[in-house]
C-alpha cells in the first residue's frame, strides 16, 4: 500500500486529479450523493480556487507540448480562445467558492454545474482521449 507522502506527492505533480477529487467532494455533495457538510463544500472549493489562479497557464507553458501528454495542439496553436477558455474556467471556479463560502447548497448546486459545463468544454476542445 503507497504511504500517504507518496499518493499526496503524485496528486501534487497531478493538478487534474486534484482537481477532479475536490471538486468530485462538491459535487457528490451537491446531488445528495453524499451528506452536506458546508465546511468540507467550502474547504473543497477554496482548493480548486487557490490551485486555479495558477492553472492552466501554469501546466501549458511554451514546450510543454513535448513528451507524453494528453494535451491537444490546439492550447498552443490556438493560444487566445484557449486563454478565454481559462480566464471562464477560473471566473466559475471563483464562483463555486464564493457560493460554497456561504454553505447555502442551492448557490453551490447553481455554480458547480457552472464548473461542470466549463469543465467538460475544455476537456473536449483540450484534451486528448
Amino acid at each position: 500500500m503507497a504511504s500517504v507522502g507518496t499518493w499526496a506527492d503524485r496528486s501534487a505533480a497531478n493538478p487534474p486529479t486534484v482537481m477532479a477529487t475536490h471538486f468530485g467532494r462538491v459535487a457528490a455533495m451537491a446531488n445528495g450523493r453524499i451528506p452536506f457538510d458546508a465546511k468540507a463544500a467550502a474547504s473543497n472549493a477554496a482548493e480548486i480556487a487557490n490551485m486555479m489562479a495558477a492553472l492552466p497557464y501554469a501546466g501549458f507553458v511554451d514546450a510543454s507540448d513535448k513528451g507524453d501528454t494528453k494535451a491537444k495542439t490546439e492550447i498552443w496553436s490556438e493560444r487566445d480562445k484557449f486563454n478565454a477558455s481559462a480566464s471562464t474556467m477560473q471566473d466559475e471556479m471563483a464562483k463555486l467558492n464564493a457560493a460554497a463560502k456561504t454553505g447555502d447548497i442551492g448557490a453551490i448546486k447553481t455554480a458547480g454545474g457552472g464548473v461542470g459545463q466549463v469543465c467538460k468544454g475544455f476537456h473536449d476542445n483540450y484534451r486528448k482521449e
